[in-house]
């Protein structure tokens, strides 16, 4: 039987008039790995520092198992800023103690690329003084992992890092023997690591067992549950007259109330996005063109970034960028709104970008533009317009808006002054789309948005026509919002990735070992001379031919897609089906021997 660590008995607090936690009781035991989710201001933060006892509880009790091993990554980092890097991760250990260390190894290549800290001017000798709040934060948390503890509780422990750190760190976590309590808007992470969740609403928390995934099943089906509730409340008083005027009938059996599997509950769901309809509404909006990239250069003050950049971003198109530190991802983007606000007058160091003539930009850069702190929420948003054109017809109020991106109606009165981070770049957003654009960069949208914020955003991007461009480390938001993920890997060019991110971390996994020295012997001066490289003009040539191939790739995916539903839809019609199977084959063979054509052209490009 697992041993209990932490018990939490009937624990309040309140701030102000709020009562963020009500009489929660909770245990964590031995082998928990416990995902914390709720709203911004509704107290994850709150219930974990009290259950590592950093924060008192205003009635109720916080009792840790006699002897516990408690390790805690809180959002403000405890490093003295005099030391260095190598006294409060490695401490006094010598040299060969610490690098003769497997655990210390790992989570120095994890968490920083390598054992010499790449990308810190002195590796493990750096001062903590100068450093980022998010090198800092990545500082504090290789000291918590390189120690052994019985219970670890993390608060936003993916911040700051980038796809791969986050897929390090889950499987990292996977493996310890400590239990885990962590409060994290990073879906994918949760499913990874997670076998409970708790749900902190409105000063009570809910378990679930299982992870993400798991947790989403079941609260909509409590969610179900409480909704009949809720009507059978409605009509109570209803029946019970009806009752008293028949008089007292016989008794009936009592109805079954069955609990339906999860899979019924997505049954009737249709896909996140009818891509057919988006792409005709996008194209009616924008045109053939939308951005067109020939030969282009990118630069960051000196530094070089992408050459020979080839590439078009057509009406409708949604990517995900993904990439390493530095490679560029964010000065793409700013060489293109560049462009297209200047129309085409300002171009980039080598190069040129065409920009369609009905482009309407909307770009949410990594920083919260600064408003009026006097102005109200809903004022904030009324500045832009006060209504919203969806399309298909909808229209949506700024007030509705707002409710939609979680700023009740009380809420939309408050002062920008006092909002959070977080509200902070809900409304950052929300003031984006209320302008109506039809180009959409963003530039990491997550930070600081909860997970109902962020599920609420993805809701409203669904139905969003037009093209788009997204940056982020939450894997699960570019899976949900994007419909191809292309990825700087550092060597100056843009590659298109048909598996996704898992594709991107197997490359990055491939440089990686490439990179690491190695004793292999010489070859022998016998061995035939490489290939020669093609020509800059085949170069382009091949990059040419490259989107033309990653077009047809992407009407083919439709279609296949297509396929498979008027497969279902017809199951009892077995001559359709014979066809339209014999379809898809044709359709798989087509799209094979695409796929190889695309590979022989990007080594060419």
């Amino acid at each position: 039987m697992a041993v209990n660590l932490v018990n939490v008995e009937q624990v309040s607090k309140v701030y102000g008039t709020r009562a963020l936690l009500d009489g929660v009781s909770l245990g964590v035991s031995e082998g928990d790995r416990i995902g914390v989710v709720g709203r911004n201001g509704d107290g994850k933060t709150t219930l974990i520092r009290m259950l590592a006892k950093l924060e008192e509880a205003d009635t109720g009790r916080v009792t840790h198992n006699g002897g516990l091993r408690l390790g805690v990554l809180t959002q403000h980092d405890s490093l003295d800023p005099a030391k260095t890097i190598r006294q409060e991760v490695i401490g006094d250990l010598a040299d060969h103690e610490w690098a003769g260390s497997a655990k210390i190894r790992d989570v120095l290549t994890g968490l920083f690329g390598g054992l010499a800290l790449p990308g810190f001017e002195h590796g493990l000798d750096t001062v903590i003084a100068p450093l980022s709040g998010g090198e800092r934060r990545r500082i504090a948390l290789a000291k918590l992992l390189i120690d052994e503890q019985d219970l670890i509780v993390l608060d936003e422990p993916t911040n700051h890092l980038d796809v791969e750190g986050i897929s390090w760190l889950a499987g990292h976590l996977r493996t310890r023997r400590s239990a885990l309590v962590c409060v994290t808007h990073d879906r994918w992470f949760l499913d990874q690591v997670c076998t409970r969740m708790w749900d902190v609403q409105r000063g009570t928390v809910h378990e679930y067992e299982g992870g993400y995934s798991d947790y989403v099943f079941a609260r909509a089906e409590r969610e179900r549950i409480a909704a009949t509730e809720e009507s059978k409340r409605q009509n109570l008083m209803r029946k019970e007259l009806a009752w008293l005027r028949r008089g007292a009938p016989a008794r009936t059996s009592k109805p079954r109330y069955r609990i339906e599997a999860a899979n019924e509950l997505i049954a009737d769901v249709p896909p996140p996005r009818d891509t057919s309809e988006l792409m005709k509404f996008a194209n009616a909006r924008l045109g053939k063109t939308v951005f067109d990239l020939e030969d282009v250069t990118v630069q960051a003050g000196p530094k070089t970034l992408l050459t020979h950049l080839t590439w078009q971003l057509g009406p409708g198109d949604r990517i995900g960028l993904v990439g390493v530190n530095g490679a560029g991802k964010t000065s793409l983007l700013r060489a293109l709104a560049q462009a297209a606000r200047t129309q085409g007058d300002e171009q980039p160091a080598a190069g040129k970008v065409v920009v369609g003539k009905t482009v309407k930009l909307a770009y949410l850069s990594q920083e919260v533009t600064e408003l009026n702190p006097n102005l109200r929420v809903l004022e904030a948003v009324q500045q832009v317009r006060d209504r919203v054109d969806l399309g298909k017809g909808r229209e949506m109020t700024a007030g509705q808006l707002c409710e939609q991106f979680g700023f009740t109606k009380e809420k939309q009165w408050t002062p920008v002054g006092d909002l959070s981070g977080g509200e902070r770049r809900r409304l950052q957003i929300l003031r984006l789309l209320m302008d109506e654009p039809n180009v959409l960069f963003l530039d990491e949208p997550t930070n600081d948005l909860d997970i109902e914020t962020l599920t609420q955003l993805e809701d409203l991007l669904d139905g969003w026509p037009g093209s788009m461009i997204v940056i982020s480390h939450d894997r699960f938001f570019i899976e949900r919002t994007t419909d191809r993920v292309m990825a700087l890997l550092g060597d100056r060019a843009l590659r298109m990735l048909p598996r996704g991110i898992d594709e991107y971390l197997e490359r990055r996994q491939r440089m990686e070992e490439e990179s690491t020295p190695s004793a292999a012997a010489p070859r022998p001066s016998s061995a035939p001379a490489a290939a020669p490289a093609v020509s800059a003009q085949e170069a382009r040539a091949a990059k040419k031919e490259l989107q033309k191939v990653e077009r047809q790739l992407d009407k083919l995916s439709t279609r296949e897609t297509k396929l498979h539903a008027q497969i279902a839809e017809n199951a009892t019609d077995f001559e359709k089906v014979a066809g339209l199977d014999a379809e898809l084959r044709e359709l798989v063979t087509e799209r094979d021997e695409l796929e190889m054509r695309w590979l022989e052209l990007a080594e060419d490009a």
